[in-house]
């Protein structure tokens, strides 16, 4: 029973959508990105391995409260699939986006990559901070 089971949920499976399909199809070939998120006094910290990655491969947005970082992982084709005794590596797309905990200072960010740790600072917006602003007369 619990074949016929399995079965009728793979028959509902060919029964979606087909944009929906494609959807599911698209969101599953991203490989997601493991990373480390933490803070200091000044700044949130975000680190993610991107071995095997050209850093003009890397594909970084910010806004004030968010980041996504996309990428591509080109595999070598030194041997046929036939010939892997284990094939466990990530080839192809990749995305993560990453919430973040406070708003930061899009312009002040910085990246760097060495040896494959990609590391990315992000400067908090100090909400403390006040500016003078001087009224002109016209």
């Amino acid at each position: 029973m619990a074949k016929s089971t399995k079965s009728h949920s793979h028959k509902d499976s060919k029964a979606v959508a087909p944009t929906e399909q494609a959807w599911a199809q698209e969101e599953s070939t991203d490989g997601e990105l493991a990373v480390d998120v933490y803070q200091t006094a000044d700044e949130v910290i975000i680190k993610t391995m991107v071995a095997g990655v050209h850093p003009d491969d890397l594909d970084i947005s910010i806004t004030r409260d968010m980041v996504t970082i996309k990428g591509t992982r080109e595999a070598t084709h030194e041997v046929s699939d036939d010939s892997f005794f284990f094939k466990e590596l990530y080839w192809g797309t990749f995305s993560r986006t990453i919430l973040l905990p406070q708003e930061v200072e899009v312009e002040e960010a910085e990246a760097s990559e060495k040896n494959g740790l990609l590391t990315i600072k992000l400067p908090k917006v100090d909400k403390g901070r006040q500016t003078k602003l001087k009224v002109k007369s016209t």
